[in-house]
């Protein structure tokens, strides 16, 4: 089929009639032709809700229609009619899929409804294409002849990886077990989405409701106020509200003198998934597990840790036990000193009790300012949001010459979210951010970067990317603007970083743009968090919040001294996160799982002590249920070599912002990031590969 054939194929589905409901029309249906906005950027002002379902099967049936076209083309395969095509197809689903950010940071019932309807559809979809015979024979003829045609680089790469996605897909597999393998997807993309709605549930159910104005005195002002809003909220005038949302029990923990409070908020938060109720996770947790080892013998592995490695930077999960193991032995020791430290001080302190684990950020807290006169509320005046946002912009400009326009004139999905156009050094467009900062009963919990629109070429121009940044820091309270702990303003650059990643990506290709494996990814968010701590860096950004003073010496003194501090707890937590995940993917025995019981022997069998429990419990672990990063929870620490080693390469030439390296970076880590493999990129950068002594020694392991 020549290409003019291909075109008129995509312009007579463009103008697809799609069964649409309450009598939409297609020409009502904003998804189904080019945004008519500010960067093309989704008109959420006129999006409604009865779009997306016309939308999604629009899109699948136009990108239907460009495969059939493929196949159905009698020309030899090539590259030019067979890998472009596919690369470049299927525009609608490319704008309808905005759908799966609103459901994850504005969701509401009607949203969740419709992603029931979806799940289904859109699985039956990628099987579809993903194990289409004929489809995957055309491109492994091209695989086969690649260097028989005149590509580049950047193309041969890009035919390998299509290859080897549809091998990893299950395409090579006979007929019986493709089916197989098809029910097995639909399955687990049904019980991954019900995980993530139970669990939005169970944290949106709980409401800790104070009444006694005593049991909250110990809390800061601005947490007490947070709690008294949070209250009137909920019809409850006159009490104090806190909830399962970080800004409010980690303050509570950290603060309360009340015991028993601490203790029914700490254990509402780690029940989570685990009450026998309707929102319970452990059938689901435990039929995942199954399922996911079935998939991955169905594809030739031994399970299903060993089928994602395969595809990171690790390789093999006996490489990630023996790294995470080299950072747990270090780290247990030290949270075993840690524990002691705070049990001294509660006996001190006349207490007839054992450390348990909601007592950890009270003592450590309480800890932390004995040894280091620093309190964390002593520093927040410092942070406001405002100013850590303007301290990354400062930062990104510093290094890469960006510059940030606010603008009003872009639609946003909320009223919170804040619009901006990143702009080049030379003033040329770069790309849209949005900035989504605070909780809200619709968003689920933690922080995130995607894009609702990647960076990419269409026709030889650049289509620049929309990207989002979704956070759930605390909000305004009074007065008073909305002011973030250390860790909270770290959060805000980490996030960033992966912003800044998707800003500059610049493959010509899907599969060549911002396409890293999982355990490289964390790369461009955790380097930036290093610059959040710099004393040059903090002065710039870090001021008062009522006198725009900067932060004074002493207290950047005091930063830098605790910045170890805790370090064995916050690791131990992690690794024991990292653990229950792979032990989850490397389970030798799927009948009959008592949730539970597995999650207590594989922290047994690592020594993790009983006051602590692992970062994620199994039934709100979402990042490995829920999200993308099962058997790859340990990707943080991975990267953690990396960066550390990377942020060593400014620190050794005298110059934070050196400009030079940024462009460096910029160029094999991020933009080209898709050229090669994750370890050949980063040793273009740095020239040598990193030893896990950076990681330790920033931690204080060593």
């Amino acid at each position: 089929m020549k290409k003019s054939a291909l075109i008129l194929i995509l312009i007579s589905m463009v103008i697809y009639t799609c069964i649409s409901q309450d009598k939409k029309t297609v020409a009502e249906n904003p998804f189904l032709v080019e945004f008519d906005t500010p960067f093309q950027v989704p008109p959420y002002d006129i999006i409604d809700t009865t779009h997306f379902i016309p939308a999604f099967e629009a899109g699948i049936e136009e990108s239907k229609s460009i495969i059939n076209a493929i196949i159905n083309n009698e020309e030899e395969p090539r590259f030019e009619n067979t890998i472009i095509p596919l690369d470049k197809g299927g525009e609608i689903l490319q704008r309808a899929v905005v759908f799966y950010s609103l459901n994850s940071a504005n969701t509401n019932p009607t949203l969740q409804k419709i992603a029931r309807e979806l799940n289904p559809m859109m699985s039956a979809y990628r099987n579809e294409i993903s194990l289409n015979q004929d489809l995957f024979q055309k491109i492994k003829t091209v695989y086969e002849n690649r260097e028989n045609e005149d590509l580049d680089k950047e193309q041969l790469r890009v035919v390998e990886k299509y290859y080897r996605d549809f091998e990893r897909n299950g395409a090579a597999l006979p007929e019986e077990k493709r089916e197989e393998l098809k029910k097995i997807n639909t399955k687990l993309s049904m019980l991954s989405l019900e995980f993530g709605e139970n669990l939005l549930a169970e944290t949106n159910d709980f409401k800790l409701i104070i009444e006694n104005k005593e049991d909250v005195e110990g809390l800061p002002e601005g947490v007490i106020f947070g709690a008294a809003e949070a209250a009137k909220q909920n019809d409850m005038e006159g009490k104090w509200v806190f909830t399962l949302n970080k800004p409010s029990w980690i303050p509570f923990l950290t603060y309360s003198p009340k015991r028993e409070l601490r203790e029914k908020i700490y254990k509402a938060y780690y029940h989570r998934g685990d009450n026998n109720n309707e929102n319970d996770n452990k059938d689901i947790v435990a039929e995942m597990a199954k399922l996911r080892d079935q998939r991955a013998k169905l594809l030739g592995y031994g399970n299903y840790a060993e089928y994602v490695i395969d595809n990171n930077m690790a390789k093999t999960p006996e490489n990630v036990y023996d790294f995470l193991q080299q950072v747990w032995d270090p780290a247990i020791e030290v949270a075993k000193n840690e524990r002691d430290e705070m049990q001294q001080m509660i006996d001190d302190e006349g207490g007839s009790f054992k450390l348990q684990s909601w007592d950890w950020w009270y003592y450590s807290e309480k800890l932390r300012k004995q040894k280091f006169d620093l309190d964390e509320e002593e520093l927040k005046p410092y942070f406001s949001l405002d100013n850590v946002r303007e301290g990354i912009f400062y930062v990104s400009n510093q290094l890469y010459g960006l510059q940030f326009e606010e603008r009003t004139d872009i639609p946003v999905y909320h009223e919170e979210v804040k619009a901006y156009e990143v702009k080049e050094a030379d003033g040329s467009h770069l790309a849209i951010l949005l900035i989504d900062s605070y909780p809200r009963p619709g968003k689920r919990g933690g922080a995130w970067c995607g894009a609702i629109r990647s960076g990419s070429y269409k026709d030889g121009e650049k289509v620049y990317p929309v990207v989002y940044i979704v956070t759930n820091f605390t909000r305004p309270t009074g007065d008073q603007p909305a002011l973030l702990t250390f860790d909270e303003t770290s959060t805000f650059f980490h996030e960033f970083g992966h912003a800044l990643h998707n800003f500059f990506a610049d493959g010509h290709y899907k599969r060549t743009s911002r396409d890293v494996p999982r355990d490289y990814v964390e790369l461009p968010s955790q380097i930036m968090e290093h610059w959040a701590a710099e004393p040059e860096v903090l002065k710039a950004y870090a001021k008062h919040y009522e006198t725009g003073e900067a932060i004074p010496d002493e207290l950047i003194e005091k930063i830098k001294k605790s910045g170890h501090f805790n370090q064995g707890f916050a690791t131990a937590e992690y690794v024991a996160a990292s653990l229950l995940d792979l032990d989850w993917h490397t389970i030798s025995n799927t009948e009959n799982i008592d949730v539970n019981k597995f999650e207590a022997d594989a922290m047994n069998d690592i020594g993790l002590i009983d006051e602590i429990i692992p970062r994620y419990r199994s039934t709100y672990f979402s990042h490995i249920f829920a999200g993308g990063y099962s058997a790859g929870y340990y990707v943080y620490l991975w990267a953690e070599q990396l960066d550390s080693d990377a942020f060593n390469a400014f620190k050794e030439s005298g110059d934070l912002y050196n400009q030079e390296l940024a462009a460096k970076f910029r160029k094999y880590c991020l933009a080209e990031n898709g050229m090669g493999d994750g370890m050949e990129q980063y040793l273009k950068f740095r020239g040598s590969e990193p030893t896990i002594d950076a990681l330790l020694e920033k931690r204080g392991l060593k």
